[in-house]
């Protein structure tokens, strides 16, 4: 089974950097991201991990969890977490279960080598434990921001310019 939008998640188990073990379980009552990405300390890994980084403080105020999920060690992902001062939590995923329920292995080319691997992905879950976003095949460019926006719609805190009315109109 795989996640879908509008649905409930299935459960899952896993481990953090902090060595927390946390489930969907522990989890409801919060909203969360789950952005799943290939490989600790390359450049555009660590590029979408510091642009989280950047916007922590901006989810917490949507009540809004943030954490990476990639195949690496706990070991290797504490010391990628430690070196770029990441506030959020590195789940390790090294049996892939994860990344099984979220759908995220994908054939990859790298030269003439063929490899299954992570396509980089990110999920919004909300505090129900429904899957409420999704974004697959991610460029890194303005896609923090772009959680962001669907975390503060969640919580309730976007406001536009179609429902927005100034005072002298």
């Amino acid at each position: 089974m795989t996640v879908t939008i509008g649905r409930a998640v299935g459960d899952f188990s896993a481990t953090t950097t902090s060595n927390e073990a946390i489930s969907l379980t522990s989890l409801k009552g919060k909203n969360f991201v789950l952005y799943f990405y290939p490989q600790n300390n390359t450049p555009s890994c660590t590029s979408e991990g510091l642009s989280f980084s950047a916007h922590h403080d901006a989810f917490l105020e949507t009540d809004t969890l943030v954490f990476g999920v990639s195949s690496a060690s706990l070991a290797a992902h504490k010391k990628f977490r430690d070196q770029h001062g990441f506030p959020f939590e590195l789940i390790s995923d090294e049996t892939g279960a994860l990344c099984e329920l979220f759908d995220v292995m994908r054939l990859k080319r790298k030269g003439e080598e063929e490899f299954i691997g992570i396509e980089r992905s990110t999920f919004l879950i909300d505090k129900d434990g429904i899957l409420q976003h999704e974004w697959r095949r991610v460029r890194i460019k303005n896609h923090v921001e772009d959680v962001l926006q669907a975390a503060q719609a969640l919580a309730g805190m976007v406001t536009t310019a179609a429902n927005t009315k100034k005072e002298d109109d």
